[in-house]
């Protein structure tokens, strides 16, 4: 059975504004999401690069044997879950962030 292999490039950043004369910089990080899947299953790494670091998170959805096979509801559970997983990722580092910061 082949394996499908769909890569897909999200680019995310803040938008300039303008507040009482200063300017705030535009940034921008990458989002990329590899889905690997056959046919029962989908998996999705979803690899952020901020230009200063980069995360990886993880997602899986597997179908029951006894539901249709519909590929897209696979693809979204997986990558929903991955970006779930990186952005839990980067919840704890801001944490860690704050942490060392404070006091």
């Amino acid at each position: 059975m082949p394996v499908v292999q769909d890569h897909r490039h999200v680019r995310s950043g803040r938008a300039e504004a303008h507040d009482g004369g200063m300017t705030t910089a535009t940034r921008h990080w990458d989002v990329q999401l590899e889905l690997l899947e056959d046919r029962d299953h989908c998996e999705v790494l979803a690899r952020l690069d901020t230009g200063e670091r980069s995360l990886v998170g993880f997602g899986r959805a597997r179908r029951g044997v006894h539901d249709p096979s519909v590929p897209r509801i696979g693809e979204e559970l997986a990558t929903a879950r991955a970006l779930g997983d990186l952005a839990h990722q980067l919840s704890l580092d801001a944490w860690l962030l704050i942490e060392q910061h404070a006091g």
